[in-house]
């Protein structure tokens, strides 16, 4: 978004602003506007993240203007989504982002409409399958020009066209700025081979040259890359989503207590100081300090605790977090960008900007490959001139040298290994939102996992009933599911699942009270008789006049140690027993876990919920390491010190499924997220496990690994056909031929890289 932002690590007469920019291809296009804008009087600072499409930039406002700095990037040939209000940007970014993935989805099937039946009929007399019908009229053009075969040449030069003008028109436009920003990207060298290959068979058309034609290889070249290009666009159209769906967990309206009168007033109109009025079901607006009532409040979207907290007089509320039951009034302590929730947004937004997009090779590489080939081209020209005398040996010879060098297996070694690899992971429930997150996957040392709902079931659920005296468990549990039977609230409803399960009739109570932040009180009936039963903690015991003897408390003690949260059952002013509460693991999670250790991965619980109930769960499951008791904060800043740990290629994933993992989700090198988990979790993560299955991690580890395997194999060919190849061209081995074997031998190096790509669908992924 474009908004003024002070920097906590800027000067004082600093600001930072972010600016959504449009129209990148490369990670050369992210260089090249960094590099513009660095050259603007006045800033201070500038990174340029491609994955997330976003400048940062810190500047002096004395020395520079904001007008200025977009207008550099404009002039460098890039856009700037920008307006006056902060809605207006999100809407003017997003709107710019859906034009360019509809602007590439048209120019992909444009250019695919017209490539293939090129290809179809060009390849179809290349094999002599049309003299084979029609006689030799239709012989292959390398062999004799016919009228029937120029007439196909016109066909062909008919379907090519409108590809090299449609579709290959964002090509050569962004080729054009690379080098007037005296650069080389992709586009320079997809540009290159594809002018190379239509403009060869445009002179062999007009009578200018003999030969075969290429139309179809430029064609190809421009739908092909077209393609991968539009799927990069739509996979990064969806990042600042996230952001925009943190802030809508937020309430829009708050009751606000001014002058003694309850008013509903916008969230944005809350004050410091303002008295707040929440009640059961609704959600807190802002951070504050209870004044008056008592509740519970579900954070598990923020702290991940899975268990709802009791709060009273004095304790602290955080905004977005849910209150559960009783009507609670808190004082706002902090509101607007000062929040909890907003700090949350910041996180996730600076985290995504963090990341250095991923390089490819062809890239890093582009910047020496194009000029080198094109000097190539010149001196095999200027060579065989020079030493035969021949101008149109030597033109044969350069042109062939371009053909061959042209960059389809290059361009086609990454994009196709990586498209069949994500197609094989959408099978097999594993969803990776771009190629950089299933390259840095490959290379996973360390998991990072959260528990709540990624490791456990999310819920708690009865594990232990323990008696006391002469009780029996089936009564404790009876009767405290009788008594819970009109409560909502998640121990609740996990005590009547038990006693359902045991197979134990209940019945709605005769009378109810909720006693918010301790428990239940109600009357319920057994047989003939109606007894008063207290469901809750300890407080609540005691409240109502309920002793513990020493035997009670030391075994509720051992249950609290083994992670369980208690309720204590009483009827008629007598403690009967105690229920052991438990998020439990799921069922596949160990399995997972194992399967992950046995690569060589470590394995890390960090999780906000107590440490007793974390180090049981870690217990149960092998976990290598727990870190409990972390806020949203601190798992960002934790995964960030684990990260800086690593050394190498190596690299660190956070599997997570609630708001509150948003920020270590983006901080991670991959960001691991379960389908049935929050909104922004699927956003700021770069994988997303379908089946929500935590062996699905060790899949896409393995999908990840096999993968790569083929990205390296297919830039090997790719560059060893360079490298054999161009010397040949140049040295005029191919005689007169040489732009039909060139084009014969750059159509075989593409078809070997497709098919080793395709080779990975039949790889089994266990």
């Amino acid at each position: 978004m474009t908004s003024f932002q002070p920097s906590a690590e800027a000067l004082p007469e600093t600001v930072q602003v972010e600016l959504p920019v449009v129209g990148m291809t490369c990670a050369n296009c992210a260089l090249t506007v960094e590099r513009v804008v660095r050259r603007v009087p006045g800033v201070a600072e500038v990174s340029v993240n491609l994955a997330t499409e976003h400048a940062q930039v810190r500047y002096h406002p004395g020395q520079a203007a904001l007008a200025e700095i977009v207008a550099a990037i404009r002039k460098a040939g890039y856009d700037v989504a920008e307006s006056t209000e902060e809605i207006a940007i999100e809407d003017a970014e997003q709107s710019a982002r859906k034009a360019e993935i509809a602007d590439r989805r048209r120019r992909a099937l444009f250019g695919l409409l017209f490539a293939v039946p090129t290809f179809v009929i060009s390849m179809s007399r290349d094999f002599g399958l049309f003299a084979a019908m029609f006689g030799e009229a239709f012989a292959p053009a390398h062999a004799h020009i016919t009228p029937a075969n120029a007439a196909l040449n016109l066909v062909l030069f008919a379907l090519a066209a409108p590809v090299q003008a449609f579709t290959g028109l964002p090509f050569y436009v962004h080729a054009f700025k690379a080098l007037r920003n005296r650069t080389a990207n992709m586009d320079v060298l997809v540009a290159l081979g594809a002018t190379a290959a239509f403009g060869w068979s445009l002179a062999v058309l007009l009578g200018l040259a003999h030969g075969h034609v290429y139309f179809e290889t430029s064609a190809l070249i421009l739908a092909l890359i077209s393609v991968g290009k539009y799927l990069e666009a739509r996979a990064k159209g969806r990042a600042s989503e996230a952001i925009r769906k943190l802030m809508q967990l937020a309430p829009k309206t708050a009751r606000v207590i001014r002058n003694g009168v309850e008013q509903e007033i916008p969230t944005s109109q809350i004050r410091i100081g303002d008295v707040i009025v929440v009640r059961p079901g609704e959600r807190i607006a802002t951070d504050g300090v209870v004044v008056g009532g008592h509740s519970s409040v579900d954070e598990s979207a923020i702290t991940g605790e899975s268990m709802p907290r009791d709060k009273g007089v004095g304790d602290r509320v955080i905004g977005g977090t849910l209150n559960v039951d009783g009507v609670l009034r808190y004082e706002a302590t902090r509101v607007g960008r000062d929040t909890f929730l907003a700090q949350i947004v910041r996180l996730v937004a600076q985290a995504q900007g963090s990341k250095a997009p991923i390089q490819a090779l062809a890239d890093r590489v582009s910047a020496v490959f194009v000029p080198t080939v094109i000097a190539i081209a010149l001196l095999t020209f200027a060579g065989w001139w020079l030493l035969s005398g021949n101008g149109e040996r030597a033109l044969i010879n350069a042109v062939a040298v371009l053909v061959v060098a042209c960059p389809c297996a290059l361009g086609l070694a990454t994009p196709t290994a990586i498209m069949v690899g994500m197609g094989k992971g959408a099978e097999i429930g594993v969803l990776f939102k771009s190629s950089a997150a299933l390259e840095q996957l490959a290379h996973l040392k360390v998991a990072v996992f959260d528990k709540t709902g990624t490791l456990t079931q999310g819920r708690p659920s009865v594990q232990a009933v323990i008696a006391f005296g002469e009780a029996t468990p089936e009564r404790v549990l009876n009767l405290a599911a009788q008594a819970e039977h009109a409560s909502e609230h998640p121990i609740a409803q996990a005590i009547r699942a038990a006693a359902e399960a045991r197979g134990l009739a209940t019945q709605p109570p005769e009378w109810f009270q909720a006693v918010p932040g301790r428990g239940i009180l109600a009357v319920v009936r057994e047989g003939e008789r109606a007894l008063r039963v207290a469901v809750g903690n300890a407080t609540l015991m005691h409240l109502q006049g309920i002793a513990l003897d020493q035997a009670a408390q030391h075994r509720i003690q051992q249950l609290r140690a083994e992670g369980h949260t208690v309720a204590i059952v009483a009827a008629e002013g007598q403690a009967l027993g105690a229920i052991g509460l438990m998020d439990t693991p799921k069922p596949e999670a160990h399995d997972g876990l194992a399967q992950l250790r046995a690569m060589g991965v470590r394995t890390i619980m960090l999780t906000g919920d107590h440490r007793q109930a974390a180090q049981a769960i870690a217990y149960r499951l092998g976990i290598d390491e727990v870190i409990a008791e972390v806020l949203p904060t601190d798992k960002a800043d934790h995964v960030s010190r684990l990260r800086a740990a690593l050394h190498g290629p190596r690299t660190l994933a956070m599997i997570g499924d609630g708001i509150n993992d948003a920020p270590a989700l983006a901080a991670a090198d991959v960001g691991i997220a379960m389908a049935r988990g929050a909104d922004v979790a699927l956003e700021a993560a770069d994988v997303t496990l379908v089946h929500n299955d935590v062996r699905d991690v060790a899949r896409a580890v393995r999908l990840a690994q096999q993968t790569l395997r083929g990205v390296r194999q297919n830039l090997f060919w790719a560059f060893f056909y360079n490298v054999l190849l161009i010397p040949t061209a140049a040295l005029g081995v191919f005689q007169s031929y040489g732009p039909i074997l060139a084009a014969g031998a750059m159509a075989f190096s593409s078809l070997f890289v497709v098919g080793n790509s395709l080779r990975l669908r039949r790889l089994p992924i266990r």
